[in-house]
């Protein structure tokens, strides 16, 4: 088994180093063809693995130690439990899709070996990120997904929005790592340790101890490290406050949306927290925290989400929403359904994301959904399986996100406190406003009336085989991942053996039901918002225009996104801009350069230009000056 968990995360680097090292001298049929097949056998072994642990068993060891540091071993190692074996299953397949559907949405683009090269190692990175047993090598997981996806995001460089898109996703990701950083440091200082299991057989120990931060202020250790651990998760998952780099990461090819963006990277946040439940149980403050911050992001994302025009943009908002949901399920305790959710998501986002990208495909990059419409028999396989996976998302009753969202609320209600309440409350609300905009996507890209003034209808058509089969696979996910896997991953009331080795519960989830009313509520307001969105965006068009002129000032306030990017600009961006200028213009050009290379250069071309006048050319000055040094000499030696 050792040799099969170090082969998972090693065959897609095999495969990203050929294809990136000799791609200029290999086709690129042998190109996606070797990391195709190299991604294929990670998946079959980590699917191996899942169902072994399935059976209760789990394995931890180490590789080697690379560094000591007294008591302290900076090691590369493993752990494998549910928790892990489940993130591995989910990445290697959805990265596994995306190859394949690379294969027709790249052909022709002239960076296309190095394309296939860059989402195999990154599948590698984020494995290497799950698979790890200690946090120094979860941080270099961490960083290593984070450097890929700045690659990926501004693949097309010569694009300036592109650029941009990739900049602003990295610097947003370096706030959240350090508070990441900051965390992990202060686990080693008051732990000794960086592993896992030594770490969390410890919190208990520490538990009640205070950090001094100042003289008058002191803090909970615990509250501290949960916090700063948190803000790096916040991070990387695109919570409110840290999440404008989402949305711009659009830029990407479409491939990039999906991998990225639907069950990888994105969730690594939802993993850490998740990874993290022994430190978590014992800091319920941190806990109300997370709750909060992941239902004001998906109330956040789902309003913004109603009146976006792009659809990748459209998807990735929802994204957003749907790692809120995730967080708040943690922060009620209940991770293994915030797990169940990070799952079931995997397929249905995937598939909305590819079905973008064949729609865009179609469009010829068009991705507009004012500038598409009434192209549902045009492109009849991509609308159907777009159904399916907006069906999943919204929660329609049997697919796979019924089961999972449904799950949150539920357990949030049980939570039987303010914040729960709030918690499923806005969770109801927030399902309603994902219906709504979904199918507002559905209905304006696919019926009504065709928009597009460029290009001629009759040149859509739907995607080929290549494209669609990743597509089919997904949507069988969407519909039965749910079903299938619910008591597996939830269990009844949370006494569940598989994840018995991978999280804590302080507390075991309730066993109870909420009431019948509350269990019909968030499947009716989905069924009911399907009639309500195909009137507002197929059969009256223009009342949502009317509606938004009315209320001018909200709509305003949702197309700029909450306006956090100008609040951000103003805040951060500007007053950074002036001090860097500053820095430059009077620290760096004129003291250092100004007293230091500069100057120095400056004054001795003076010297010369006048020590230079000297040389007149006649002997009698030359004698002169020789007579004046001859007598400063003599005089200096007499006074010694």
């Amino acid at each position: 088994m050792k040799s099969i968990l170090v082969l998972i995360p090693l065959v897609p680097l095999f495969g990203s180093l050929v294809s990136g090292l000799f791609g200029s001298k290999l086709s690129e049929r042998f190109v996606h063809s070797l990391t195709i097949f190299c991604v294929f056998v990670s998946a079959c072994l980590s699917a191996y693995v899942f169902y072994d642990v399935m059976q209760s068993n789990s394995y931890e060891f180490s590789l080697y130690t690379w560094a000591n540091l007294g008591e302290l071993k900076f090691e590369v190692g493993f752990l494998v439990d549910s928790l892990t074996a489940s993130m591995m299953l989910v990445v290697n397949f959805v990265s596994l899709m995306v190859h394949i559907y690379t294969i027709g949405y790249m052909h022709g683009d002239p960076g296309y070996k190095r394309f296939f090269s860059f989402i195999s190692l990154f599948t590698f990175a984020m494995l290497m990120l799950v698979m790890s047993n200690n946090f120094l090598q979860l941080f270099f997981g961490w960083e290593a997904v984070g450097l890929v996806s700045y690659l990926l995001i501004g693949f097309w460089f010569k694009k300036e929005t592109a650029i941009y898109a990739n900049l602003k996703a990295f610097l947003v990701n370096r706030v959240g790592d350090l508070g990441f950083l900051l965390g992990i440091g202060l686990l080693v200082s008051f732990t000794g340790s960086l592993n896992y299991l030594e770490i969390f057989a410890s919190i208990s120990k520490i538990t009640g101890q205070e950090y001094i931060l100042f003289d008058w202020w002191s803090v909970s250790l615990l509250t501290l490290t949960s916090i700063c651990l948190f803000i790096g998760a916040m991070g990387k998952s695109a919570q409110i406050l840290l999440h404008t780099w989402l949305p711009d990461a659009m830029e990407g090819p479409t491939p990039v949306s999906a991998l990225i963006h639907a069950a990888t990277m994105v969730t690594a946040g939802v993993f850490l927290v998740v990874r993290c439940s022994p430190i978590y149980e014992y800091s319920p403050l941190i806990l109300n925290l997370i709750t909060i911050v992941g239902m004001t992001t998906a109330f956040f994302a789902a309003t913004v989400a109603l009146v976006q025009t792009d659809i990748k943009k459209i998807i990735a908002y929802s994204t957003c929403s749907q790692l809120g949901y995730m967080f708040f399920a943690a922060g009620v305790g209940a991770y293994n359904v915030a797990m169940f959710h990070l799952f079931t998501h995997a397929f249905f986002k995937a598939l909305l994301f590819l079905g973008s990208g064949s729609v865009i495909h179609a469009f010829k990059d068009e991705q507009n959904i004012n500038n598409m419409g009434g192209v549902w028999k045009k492109l009849p396989y991509t609308y159907a399986l777009m159904i399916i996976g907006t069906l999943a998302l919204t929660g329609f009753p049997f697919l796979s996100g019924f089961y999972s969202k449904d799950a949150i609320i539920e357990f949030a209600y049980l939570k039987g406190n303010t914040t729960g309440y709030y918690a499923a409350g806005i969770g109801i609300f927030t399902a309603f406003l994902t219906s709504i905009y979904s199918w507002r996507l559905i209905f304006k890209t696919f019926h009504g009336k065709y928009n597009n003034k460029d290009i001629d209808i009759k040149e859509t058509h739907d995607s080929p085989l290549v494209m669609l089969l990743p597509l089919v696979i997904l949507a069988i996910g969407a519909i039965f991942a749910g079903y299938l896997f619910k008591d597996l991953f939830v269990g009844h009331g949370g006494d569940n053996y598989f994840w018995a080795n991978s999280i804590k519960f302080l507390v075991p989830l309730s066993s109870e039901h909420p009431p019948m009313w509350f269990l019909l509520l968030t499947p009716c307001l989905v069924l009911l918002s399907i009639p309500i969105a195909y009137y507002l965006f197929v059969k009256n068009k223009e009342l949502p225009n009317q509606i938004a002129n009315i209320n001018k000032p909200l709509y305003n306030f949702l197309i700029n996104k909450w306006y956090f990017d100008e609040l951000y600009e103003v805040i951060f961006i500007r007053p950074s801009k002036k001090i860097g200028l500053f820095l430059w213009k009077f620290c760096d050009v004129k003291l250092i350069d100004g007293f230091g290379p500069d100057g120095i250069s400056l004054f001795i071309k003076k010297c010369s230009i006048k020590a230079s006048k000297f040389q007149s050319g006649f002997i009698y000055q030359y004698a002169f000056i020789m007579l004046l040094g001859f007598s400063a000499l003599l005089t200096f030696l007499i006074i010694r």
